[in-house]
C-alpha cells in the first residue's frame, strides 16, 4: 500500500550578507537618501565608487527597495493620521480589502494576528474624510466591523533600523 505523504516545504528567505559598513551606509541613507556618493564615502571612509558599488549591490539584493521623499502630512493637507482595525468574516474578504490600496488616503495595509484581520494606516484631510473612508470599508461584502484610533501626536515614525542592537 502506497502512503500518501504530503511534504510541506517552506522557502527559506536568503538573507543578504551585510557587513558593518553596509549597515552604517543603510542607516545614513535611511536618514538622508539625498547625500552624494562622495559625502557617503567621506562618512564611511570609502571612495565614492566603492559606495556606489555597495548601493548598487544593496539595490540588486532587494535590501534597498526604493528611494522616497518624506512628506509633511500637515503641509500637504492630510493632517489626520489614524489606524483602522478591520474585522472580516473570512480570508477571502480579507483579501478583497487589498483593493483599498488604490485609495490615496490609505498608506499601509497589513494582515495581522489577534483580534482583527487587518490593520490600515491612513492619513486624511479631516474627520469627514475619515468617515467617508470608513463608509467605503463598510460597503465591502463580508466586512464585520472596524475600530479606529486617531493619532493625536506622532512622536516617532521610521522604517526598520539597519544597525543591530547589542
Amino acid at each position: 500500500m502506497d502512503k500518501d505523504v504530503t511534504v510541506v516545504q517552506t522557502k527559506l528567505i536568503q538573507q543578504p550578507k551585510l557587513d558593518a559598513k553596509d549597515r552604517t551606509l543603510l542607516a545614513i541613507l535611511a536618514e538622508d537618501a539625498s547625500l552624494s556618493y562622495s559625502e557617503l564615502g567621506r562618512q564611511l571612509h570609502l571612495s565614492a565608487p566603492a559606495v556606489h558599488e555597495r548601493v548598487k549591490r544593496l539595490k540588486s539584493e532587494g535590501v534597498i527597495t526604493g528611494t522616497v521623499a518624506r512628506l509633511d502630512s500637515n503641509k500637504i493637507g492630510r493632517p489626520l493620521l489614524a489606524f483602522i482595525h478591520v474585522d472580516t468574516s473570512s480570508w477571502a474578504v480579507t483579501r478583497s480589502i487589498l483593493s483599498l490600496k488604490s485609495l490615496s488616503d490609505v498608506e499601509e495595509i497589513h494582515t495581522v494576528a489577534g483580534d482583527s484581520a487587518m490593520l490600515l494606516k491612513v492619513r486624511t484631510q479631516n474627520t469627514q474624510s475619515l468617515e467617508a473612508l470608513l463608509e467605503v470599508i463598510h460597503s465591502i461584502d463580508g466586512f464585520t466591523g472596524t475600530r479606529s484610533y486617531i493619532v493625536l501626536t506622532p512622536h516617532l515614525e521610521r522604517g526598520p533600523a539597519p544597525l543591530l542592537s547589542k
